[in-house]
């Protein structure tokens, strides 16, 4: 070859090359959304192995690839989260590694090779921990770097432009992968964790400021977060790595939380205009890469896409600015002796574990005056306090009568039944039975969990135990007591279905009725008018606490509803956004005094101050 002659260098090597000497300047990338929510809305089980679809529907695959690339997407992923040999033996598909990544790979640059894309698409190779988080224990960590290195170097072989390790909730398997991949390619690497809505990597448990100290460093395009949590959470984390190190960034939250439909199928409903509304703050903060993860679809690509070209006109210049910026804010048994006509208050588990504290604010209520408290289930994925056991461990100490939450997600029959027996002859009466969800952990969150019955289920199964049998029409020595409660939704967006699936909570044994927190009274009539008087019903009031707290409930959480004026309020009380939230909270309350037969207060913040101050009126 000539050594004067010099080959053209294509627009794809020079974004790609661009990326890895972090030189793209104020140009931002958009990544495209989830796959894995793709095909399981083309009727994929999320259980499956959804990698091999890359060998046996192809066009499935390459059908979502186009339709990313077509919205606007820069940065396309192959279809091969969870291909290394590790994860794949666990389908029987271990000695198909390779096969299935390059065909991964083949999908993808056809997709963003075609010659109707008259522009540069990266494909990213895209690269998950080798080990799920419920195995992480039971593979030799040598075994683990392992795939997730043999995985690398047949992406790189096979073409792609980049490699994205996504949804890494251990730091130190994350540090690990980075070496690994060093070691095999100096294609771009973007190292994306996932953190839980506590702030807490999901694994390791580090901060944002944790992993920015120990990736500062690192030969890294970017550093980022993905998956689990949704579009506000990732911004505050973003702010937090930003306040840390000096590295591009890259932001993929999920389509904020599922709703769950069956067992096993879940859908996202997040609104299109309130995902761009934070990846354009994302983009202020200075993000590199923006996309989505579970639950986003190419209509929230496309407006990803929408706020990206308004960032570039935006860093373009005054006259670009004019015609660009849009406005900040979008517009967003009846008669149960010590149930009813009274004021409970709600506690949760402390994340942390602790108990001291929990037995302290109890105390403070009793003192109070409040004699009943419920205890319920928490939210988060790491270890934490079981609910039955904690309302037991108050009721001995402190001496209040205590309610607790029970779910079914997880608990065979076997271990419900067990649990519930051993609550009963501990002195726990009162249940309220909820089917509950997985907490998000990465990987396809709610791909996992065991659902032998839902809350009617349960409630079915309390029924049979107070009548002296089991789940399996077997006698029992005794005949339990308990008291039987389950969670309604009057902020279902479906109220007709809302109701009748309270109707249904009741003919199957509930006898008490407790709403989750509502923020308006119109699905609370609704659900009243359907049951009438046949069973109490308690409805919680939650007092909010600031704007951010009310707009990712309002988007990002199914089944809840915000009013607008509430909103309004908030984002005008500015720094007073949690006294705003009590007046809210005490107009709400004094008007469900006159529907409900009784009031649960759950407070997320010093439960004393909350429930002085609504009980002031």
């Amino acid at each position: 070859m000539n050594p004067e002659v010099s080959l053209p260098v294509s627009p794809v090597a020079d974004l790609a090359g661009a990326l890895r000497d972090r030189t793209l300047g104020s140009r931002v990338l958009v990544c495209d959304g989830a796959m894995g929510t793709m095909l399981h809305a083309a009727g994929r089980s999320l259980g499956e192995a959804l990698p091999a679809l890359n060998l046996s529907d192809p066009a499935l695959v390459r059908e979502i690839h186009d339709r990313y690339v077509s919205v606007g997407a820069d940065i396309i992923q192959t279809n091969t989260f969870g291909a290394s040999r590790v994860r794949l033996a666990d389908h029987d598909l271990g000695h198909r590694t390779e096969e299935i990544n390059e065909a991964g790979v083949r999908i993808a640059l056809a997709a963003a090779r075609r010659e109707e894309v008259r522009r540069p698409v990266l494909v990213a190779g895209s690269v998950s921990p080798a080990v799920s988080v419920q195995r992480h224990r039971q593979v030799d960590p040598r075994a683990a770097v392992e795939g997730v290195a043999e995985q690398i170097d047949v992406l790189v072989r096979a073409g792609v432009d980049l490699i994205i390790l996504e949804t890494f909730g251990d730091l130190d398997a994350l540090v690990a992968a980075i070496e690994a991949a060093t070691e095999i390619t100096d294609v771009p690497l973007i190292a994306q964790v996932t953190f839980g809505a506590d702030f807490r990597a999901l694994g390791s448990g580090h901060s944002p400021r944790e992993v920015a100290a120990t990736l500062r460093d690192a030969p890294i395009a970017a550093l980022g977060t993905n998956c689990t949590i949704g579009p506000q959470h990732s911004l505050a984390v973003l702010r937090d790595l930003r306040s840390h190190c000096e590295l591009p960034l890259t932001m993929q939250p999920n389509a904020g939380l599922p709703r769950r439909l069956a067992p096993a199928r879940f859908e996202y409903d997040l609104d299109e205009t309130y995902f761009a509304r934070y990846m354009r703050q994302a983009l202020a903060v200075g993000a590199t890469v923006v996309g989505g993860c579970c639950g986003t679809t190419p209509g929230q690509i496309a407006t990803v896409a929408s706020a990206v070209r308004e960032h570039r006109e935006q860093a373009a210049g005054p006259a670009a600015r004019g015609r660009a910026v849009r406005p900040a804010v979008e517009q967003a048994d009846s008669g149960l002796a010590g149930i009813e006509h009274q004021v409970v208050v709600e506690l949760t588990p402390d994340p942390l574990g602790d108990v001291e504290g929990l037995v302290d604010i109890a105390e403070q209520l009793r003192a109070a005056g409040i004699g009943l408290v419920s205890v319920a289930r928490s939210p988060h994925a790491r270890a934490q306090l079981n609910a039955v056991d904690l309302a037991v461990h108050l009721h001995h100490r402190v001496g209040l009568d205590m309610i607790a939450s029970v779910t079914t997600w997880d608990r065979t029959i076997t271990a419900l039944q067990a649990d519930l027996l051993g609550a009963h002859a501990l002195g726990m009466r009162r249940i309220v039975c909820e089917t509950g969800s997985p907490p998000l952990v990465g990987d396809y969150p709610h791909a996992d969990g065991i659902w032998d019955v839902d809350s009617i289920g349960l409630i079915e199964l309390l029924t049979s135990l107070n009548e002296g049998i089991d789940y399996y029409r077997l006698p029992l020595s005794t005949k339990t007591t308990f008291e039987i409660g389950a969670r309604i939704n009057p902020g279902s967006r479906e109220p007709g279905r809302a109701a009748a699936r309270a109707q249904e909570k009741v003919t199957a044994g509930a006898q008490f009725l407790i709403t989750r927190p509502v923020y308006e009274l119109a699905g609370v009539r609704h659900i009243l008018d359907a049951i009438g008087d046949s069973v109490p019903v308690l409805v919680t009031i939650s007092p909010l606490t600031s704007f951010q707290e009310a707009e990712y409930l309002a988007y990002e959480v199914p089944d809840v509803t915000i009013p607008v004026n509430t909103l309004d309020t908030l984002r005008r009380a500015r720094t007073g956004a949690a006294t705003a939230g009590l007046e809210l909270a005490a107009e709400l309350m004094a008007e469900v005094r006159a529907l409900a037969k009784g009031i649960v207060i759950a407070p997320t913040s010093d439960p004393l101050a909350v429930v002085r101050r609504l009980l002031s009126e």
